[in-house]
């Protein structure tokens, strides 16, 4: 959720192999060639290239990730990204429970873009969930997952997994081995045994003495002590800052302006540039006359590329003015014929064929089904991932070197990217990360042109250039989540239970390895036909799990209705005893008053879906209205994520989760025409705004004390079923393709 952008590349294997953000490792895996040896000093001088990046006079580093002073700061460097998610935040928390830390002393960070703050902790979670074999992989030297993490350029914020992975897996160990080794220093200097000491708000208590020390007073000899790879962590009964909606620390700045965008950010002499690229993709830039753009005051240059040609000027309005001004003509890469059409036309062909690329599942399928199974056709679009802040990098080459500005989900892989582009030693690029604003998978950069793109500009420039994507050029050149078709089919007994069921879908990729089907059925099957459009697709916010949650469980609302059961009770009847997916069917159901009468006109639907290892239920009550458009009332929302860190930043997530499912769901499509995408900008691109959103929304967090889940991603998934469902409850009409406005208008 990625290494230099070459053909044989890791970012490239990562994409066509189609595992995305979580097998980057597979490759790394099978790196031996060093050595034990020759790894363990590879490791060595890792950490001592951190230390020296970082550290300053008077401040003492532990394990790469933290930083103590001598005046007790306590400085946290996260691998990850700040996207407005909060996750830092929690990361902050998780480290600085264990090591007992101040709170009103910490800060934290973006780590450097360097291979020394690759993210060993995200490797060793993601290797574990891909395996099943997590204990085998905790036992795996951390110097050798490091210098995997390492040659992977690992440094990824997505997938949810910065709390779950790089929290629970680094930065709690980090945080609990270095309060040790403050406490063995402190033991020393008070010369009594260790056991008699406690630690609380960055200090060292001897309370027989009454002595104590300040971590800042430890800090340089502590450094200097080997860390416990594997220290005992606090009992959840012992916290005082993880489980609190803790302030985030990313706020203040927010709010009083000071926090920097890749938007915001400016170097003397600085030019700007803006961009167009072939509006067909796989399209070359055939010929452009320069001279309407070179016209306009302020123009200074119009730079050619293979599939694009781009305007610097002294501002962004002569920049995108001179653009405007141009004429390019592209080729259309013989892609002209492609259509929304023809694609969904393409799915039908290959589910017609029958010829899977991919099978899963378990029983006799077809003997299941019987001689008149039930069937449904479902389709979904390309969607945007609509970010509020678009594109926006600054380069500057100057002295041999490159140095690149701006918000990105893997700082390193920038890095990485850039290398490969310019030529350059890595020693000579380097990516300062900044926050952003908005992503949801966008700004990975296998994904994305811009990378390339301003690289190549400073690499022909005297002076700074920023290349801001205008946002018409970031709705028609996105990274969409992929168009997408199924087929789903199924028999009921007269018992009112699934004796068979068929999900045939059609994307690039197949869904196998992310999307949770929970129900116990005798006999399942789930087949991936592929096909590949013209078009970039990448991560899309919960990735696959928003198709395969819309499809399976608009299908599974279908059958209850078939035969003749309520949709909450034919979905129990089909979950295991005890299991946590019934517990937080139950606890929605319970929540939201399923069953009571609701108001004349309105309906309630039910959805379930686990993703990212966070199960989530949700009850939507919705009406339509006198212009065919629904309405949503209400929504009630259990997750089931194991653990929170910071409840309020939780809910913020599930919230948001929420209505970004519901705005899918509702409005958005990206649609083509003679191969080129047709929408332009958000006003032919309709998010749901704040008048369209829920009225209520009603979650509850159950700690249910599995292991931690994912919590940014889960809450968009059972949106889209959820309404879809409450739609046919509200009107008898089932929604079976989205976007609904599509259906409301035709």
């Amino acid at each position: 959720m990625t290494d230099t952008p070459t053909a044989d590349s890791a970012a490239t294997q990562v994409k066509r192999k189609g595992v995305k953000r979580r097998a980057f490792l597979i490759g790394g895996v099978a790196i031996v060639g060093a050595g034990l040896f020759g790894i363990s000093i590879a490791d060595s001088n890792a950490a001592k290239d951190a230390k020296a990046r970082i550290a300053g006079k008077g401040e003492h580093v532990f394990a790469t990730w933290l930083k103590i002073g001598e005046d007790d700061s306590i400085t946290i460097y996260s691998p990850h990204t700040d996207i407005g998610q909060g996750s830092n935040t929690g990361l902050a928390q998780m480290l600085a429970e264990e090591l007992d830390a101040a709170w009103d002393q910490v800060r934290l960070v973006s780590a450097p873009a360097e291979p020394s703050f690759a993210n060993v902790g995200l490797g060793r979670g993601f290797l574990g969930e891909m395996t099943g074999q997590a204990a085998i992989v905790n036992g795996i030297p951390a110097s050798f997952l490091s210098f995997i993490a390492r040659q992977m350029n690992l440094q990824i914020t997505g997938g949810s997994t910065a709390l779950r992975f790089t929290g629970q897996q680094t930065f709690q160990k980090v945080g609990a081995a270095t309060r040790l080794a403050l406490i063995e220093t402190a033991a020393k200097r008070l010369n009594v045994p260790a056991a008699e000491l406690t630690t609380q708000d960055s200090t060292v208590i001897h309370a027989k003495s009454s002595r104590a020390l300040r971590y800042g007073e430890l800090a340089a000899e502590a450094a200097t002590l080997s860390l416990d790879n594997a220290p005992k962590l606090k009992d959840p009964a012992q916290y005082r800052l993880m489980r609190q909606s803790m302030q985030r620390l990313d706020i203040p700045a927010k709010v009083d302006g000071t926090a920097q965008y890749g938007m915001d950010f400016a170097v003397p002499d600085m030019r700007v540039a803006t961009i167009m690229a072939a509006p067909v993709r796989g399209g070359k830039l055939t010929s452009v006359d320069t001279a309407p753009a070179m016209a306009i005051k302020g123009v200074e240059k119009v730079i050619k590329l293979d599939d694009a040609v781009a305007v610097i000027a002294k501002g962004y309005w002569p920049a995108i003015s001179g653009l405007r001004a141009l004429s390019p003509s592209f080729s259309d890469g013989g892609n002209a014929g492609i259509s929304t059409a023809s694609i969904f036309t393409a799915h039908d062909a290959l589910i017609a064929k029958g010829k899977a690329d991919n099978e899963a599942g378990e029983g006799d399928v077809k003997a299941g089904l019987g001689a008149k199974p039930m069937e449904a056709k479902y389709q979904v679009p390309f969607l945007h991932h609509a970010m509020m802040e678009p594109f926006a990098l600054t380069a500057h080459f100057k002295d041999g070197k490159v140095n690149i500005w701006g918000g990105m989900q893997d700082p390193l892989a920038t890095k990485m990217a850039a290398v490969e582009v310019s030529g350059l030693d890595a020693d000579n690029v380097t990516f300062h990360p900044m926050i952003i604003g908005g992503s949801f998978g966008r700004r990975l950069p296998m994904y994305m042109e811009i990378v390339t793109q301003v690289t190549k500009l400073a690499m022909q420039l005297p002076y700074p250039v920023k290349l801001i994507w205008s946002r018409e050029e970031e709705v028609a050149q996105g990274a969409y989540r992929p168009q997408s078709s199924a087929v789903l089919t199924a028999s009921v007994t007269d018992k009112k239970r699934i004796a068979a069921y068929q999900n045939d879908y059609v994307q690039p990729e197949s869904a196998e390895d992310e999307t949770v089907f929970p129900y116990i059925l005798p006999a399942v099957s789930r087949r991936h036909f592929a096909h590949v459009s013209n078009q970039n697709t990448g991560a899309w916010r919960s990735v696959n799990s928003t198709q395969q949650g819309f499809y399976n469980e608009s299908f599974m609302d279908e059958l209850a209705h078939a035969a003749g059961e309520d949709p909450v009770v034919f979905r129990r009847n089909h979950l295991k005893a005890g299991s946590r997916h019934l517990r937080v069917l139950d606890e929605v159901a319970a929540r939201s008053g399923w069953g009571t009468p609701v108001p004349a006109g309105r309906g309630r639907g039910v959805a379930v879906v686990e993703s990212f290892k966070t199960i989530v239920a949700q009850v939507v009550e919705a009406s339509v209205g006198e212009d065919g458009m629904p309405k949503v009332h209400k929504v009630t929302t259990v997750v089931d994520a194991g653990s929170i860190v910071n409840p309020d930043a939780a809910m913020a997530q599930i919230e948001g989760g929420t209505i970004m499912g519901l705005s899918s769901a509702i409005g958005e499509a990206i649609t083509l025409d003679k191969g080129a995408v047709q929408q332009s900008n958000l006003s032919d691109y309709p998010l749901l705004t704040m008048a369209q959103s829920p009225l209520f929304q009603d979650i509850h967090f159950l700690n249910s004390g599995a292991p931690m889940g994912g919590i940014g991603e889960p809450g968009v998934p059972p949106a889209a079923p959820a309404l879809a469902n409450a739609l046919f409850a509200a009107t008898g009409k089932r929604v079976r393709n989205l976007p609904v406005m599509t259906q409301a208008k035709g």
